[in-house]
């Protein structure tokens, strides 16, 4: 995976052990950019955003202790991730991230986002294809294509399985070519 490639989940959480300031700032060094992308990608606006990362990585330092061995490190910081987000989400009386929620309106919230690039069309097109689908496959879709993990991976941060991940991305892939290709 892209973001430990120069530091393992072993090595920090090893730091961590011995020295838990020098090793949790090794794991933000290595995880808060990501994880802010992440996010974002989840509830759109920057403030939102930057709201469930201070959380995200409150929880991860008071929690640190309960990550379980048969869930890597980078799995489970992105399971709390996406919860928080959904949480920051929920909390917002004018958009709700739900399992069954409105992608239309999810789309229509990238317009009113100040901290957008608009320069690069092509990513603005390619935003509004993933927020116009249903919350999974959003979710799903952006944990592979973005961050390159793999459908088990996924399973164990969405509380999914394999299967169910591997459908969901590739219905949500066929989703974006045709948003892609119909608003050309």
């Amino acid at each position: 995976m892209v973001m430990t490639q120069f530091l393992s989940d072993k090595h920090i959480l090893d730091t961590i052990g011995r020295n838990s300031e020098a090793g949790f700032r090794m794991l933000l060094k290595c995880y808060k950019e990501p994880i802010y992308w992440h996010i974002r990608r989840i509830t759109v606006a920057h403030h939102d955003a930057e709201d469930a990362l201070q959380e995200t990585f409150l929880r991860i330092y008071r929690n640190i202790d309960k990550h379980k061995k048969e869930m890597s490190l980078s799995a489970w910081i992105f399971r709390i991730a996406t919860n928080e987000a959904i949480r920051q989400c929920e909390r917002r009386k004018n958009f709700t991230f739900s399992l069954d929620g409105d992608p239309e309106m999810e789309a229509n919230r990238i317009i009113a986002d100040e901290y957008f690039d608009y320069s690069d069309l092509e990513a603005v097109k390619l935003q509004k294809a993933i927020l116009s689908l249903p919350p999974k496959q959003q979710l799903t879709f952006s944990l592979r294509y973005y961050n390159e993990f793999d459908y088990t991976t996924i399973a164990q941060i969405t509380d999914s399985t394999a299967a169910a991940v591997k459908a969901n991305y590739h219905a949500a892939k066929e989703k974006i070519i045709r948003y892609m290709n119909s608003h050309d």
